[in-house]
């Protein structure tokens, strides 16, 4: 385990009913495969050296012989081998015969699992063969020759790396009280399931639906392998399924009905699970779980090369396309109530808004409509003001303008620029100098402008920047600082642009259509430096602070895993290596930690405003840091990434 991710696999082989000699064989290929692709534990189906659908065949002395001589012959195949190998076979135990899991590495047997939840059904009569786990007293028992130890007590195996894993076996997830849920709560970090699922028609999805679910309550990673070609299919067929899981997530898909041996290999983030946990307090609050044993598994005698082969999604602020629109609708109206009950609780019939032309004030004037139309409201009692300044181009004048005109509201237009320019001069700085006073003196007047307009008419001013603004410190204390309500604070800026497209595609913003989608392809600055002679922006604000993209990437990590800057680096390299090279990255990442910490005291006394997404920035929710937090630690590390 590297960066906190193992590599796991998850195995369906050929297999032969009551041919443990060649079930061997085809398990040994599987381990051999995964080995060389660096996993670190492979899991195979429920009674995988025998075959499931033995049935009767399971009462005859030969075949369990057999079944413990292939796990000999196992045992001697991965005697070299560090990958931990989870199998499953019938193991007599005293008078009782029990369907279980071995755990094996370095040739020898780390552990016994046996099933707890029996099925008895026209599908499967496994009481009629087995005993279920509670029958088990501790003791300790032989198999393949050497000494086991056997519970009925949960049981934890411990790799050397720290990562933990606990077993349970087919129908054991189906119970009320599942084992992975005893294990999880015991500090399992995966669940490995070998399993036996028959085939009917939704089955499949049933049971994916299921494990979904289990990974996302337990969040841990959870790796199920169910038998496939090659069981009987006298009354039933076993299409073989392999599924790797993280917190609610496939991380495998999975493959249809196959007469094809499965290996599905992925890595799990437990660094990512165990962030999960720590900061979910209903995890933290759940009852304690009977004491676990607990297994060392061995460490390994080769050094592994460490490869990233997850998929690492460069936007992860960004819904999926099949989910954009109702993704996009949920954010909206979120948004829009939250506004709603401002507007009733204050009595208030106005709403005062600073137009801009671009994305952050684009995205507050629709909320603000959609919140006055479902008020009922009229949409004269949004004043939206727009301000020009030294850095005003034509094109998001023009925008700002045609948006207000189109939407019905009241409109205002308030120069800044001999007022700036007076202000300028009487602390006595030169309009020449284009530094930060110079630009922050024109929004302190943009924000004065619109809390005293909203003082005249008696209404709220609604701030207009984004979560990626906050997180950066990309805005002036005290000025577009500062709002009575924050509709946009929970929306990250790469967000904000797909909400726009969203509803530039609705009826309602059908006349605003071709506007809002320039308002999208304008490019992102705050117009506070003079434009070019021929009128075009000068200041653009990912050239001077970096790319969105990377720093909202940066944020979501950070915030909502608490990763360190070695392993967002890592992420970042993967999910943007057609993008952007090390150097720019590394670059960012620094810009970004740097402003994160420095910046605190700008998010400490930050106006209400709706929380949509998993990741907010809100001093009383989510994110609780002191203003005078240094960042050496986090820019030592990012200095040291090559």
């Amino acid at each position: 385990m590297k960066y906190g991710l193992i590599k796991v696999a998850a195995a369906v082989p050929g297999v032969r009913v009551a041919d443990v000699e060649y079930n061997v064989q085809q398990m040994e290929s599987q381990i051999a495969q995964a080995e060389g692709r660096g996993a670190e534990i492979i899991v195979f189906p429920q009674l995988s050296l025998t075959g499931y659908s033995c049935e009767d065949l399971f009462h005859q002395q030969l075949l369990l012989e057999k079944a413990e001589e292939g796990l000999l012959v196992l045992l001697d195949f991965t005697r070299k081998l560090d990958i931990i190998a989870v199998v499953g076979l019938p193991v007599r135990i005293g008078s009782q015969l029990y369907n279980c899991a071995a755990v094996v590495q370095h040739g020898s047997v780390l552990g016994l699992v046996a099933k707890s939840c029996l099925p008895n059904t026209h599908e499967s009569s496994e009481q009629r063969w087995f005993a279920p786990a509670a029958y088990l007293a501790p003791q300790e028992t032989y198999l393949a020759g050497s000494p086991v130890c056997v519970t009925s007590q949960p049981q934890l195996f411990r790799t050397c790396d720290g990562a933990c894993f606990g077993i349970e076996l087919g129908e054991d997830v189906l119970a009320p009280l599942p084992p992975s849920s005893q294990l999880a709560m015991a500090g399992a970090d995966i669940i490995l399931n070998l399993s036996a699922m028959t085939e009917q028609v939704g089955k499949r999805d049933f049971i994916q639906t299921m494990l979904v679910q289990q990974s996302a309550r337990l969040m841990c990673g959870y790796v199920y392998s169910s038998c496939g070609f090659g069981e009987s299919t006298q009354d039933v067929v076993y299409g073989g399924n392999a599924l790797i899981l993280e917190n609610g997530r496939l991380l495998s898909q999975p493959g249809r009905l196959s007469m094809d041996a499965q290996l599905r290999v992925q890595q799990i983030d437990v660094e990512l699970l165990r962030a999960e946990r720590q900061n979910c307090v209903l995890f933290r609050t759940a009852p304690d779980m009977a004491a676990c044993k607990v297994v060392d598994c061995k460490p390994a005698t080769t050094p592994r090369d460490f490869e990233l082969i997850r998929t690492v999604d460069p936007h992860p602020f960004i819904p999926q396309e099949e989910k954009m629109a109702q993704s996009c609708e949920d954010i909206l109206q979120i948004q829009t109530l939250g506004l709603c009950k401002r507007l009733q609780h204050t009595h208030c019939d106005k709403a005062v808004v600073g137009i801009s032309g671009g994305l952050d004030s684009t995205l507050a004037l629709l909320v603000v409509v959609r919140a006055f139309d479902l008020l009922g409201q009229s949409r004269k009692g949004i004043i939206g003001i727009t301000m020009p300044g030294f850095g005003t181009t034509d094109r998001t004048h023009q925008n700002a303008v045609a948006l207000m005109e189109s939407l019905g509201i009241t409109q205002r237009e308030i120069s800044i620029a001999q007022a700036v320019r007076q202000h300028l001069e009487d602390i006595g700085h030169s309009l020449a100098n284009h530094n930060v006073t110079y630009e922050n003196a024109q929004a302190r007047e943009r924000t004065q402008i619109l809390m005293d307009v909203a003082n005249q008419v008696g209404g709220m001013v609604i701030g207009t920047g984004d979560l990626s603004e906050l997180a950066l410190g990309w805005c002036t204390y005290n000025g577009d600082h500062m709002s009575m309500y924050g509709v946009n604070a929970g929306v990250p800026k790469t967000l904000v642009q797909h909400l726009i497209r969203y509803m530039a595609l609705l009826p309602l913003f059908a006349e605003q259509r071709d506007t809002l989608i320039d308002v999208v392809e304008t490019p992102i600055s705050p117009e506070l430096i003079p434009t070019d002679g021929e009128g075009h922006i000068q200041q653009k604000t990912e050239d001077i602070v970096g790319p969105y993209e990377l720093h909202d990437f940066f944020l979501y990590y950070l915030l909502r895993f608490g990763f360190r800057p070695q392993k967002i680096f890592l992420l970042a390299q993967q999910a943007f290596r057609d993008s952007y090279d090390d150097e720019a990255i590394k670059q960012w990442l620094q810009t970004f930690c740097r402003r994160f910490f420095s910046q605190q005291f700008k998010r400490s006394c930050l106006p209400d405003a709706p929380k949509v997404g998993s990741v907010s920035l809100s001093p009383r929710g989510d994110w609780r840091m002191p203003s005078d937090a240094v960042s050496t630690l986090w820019l030592k590390e990012v200095e040291s990434l090559s």
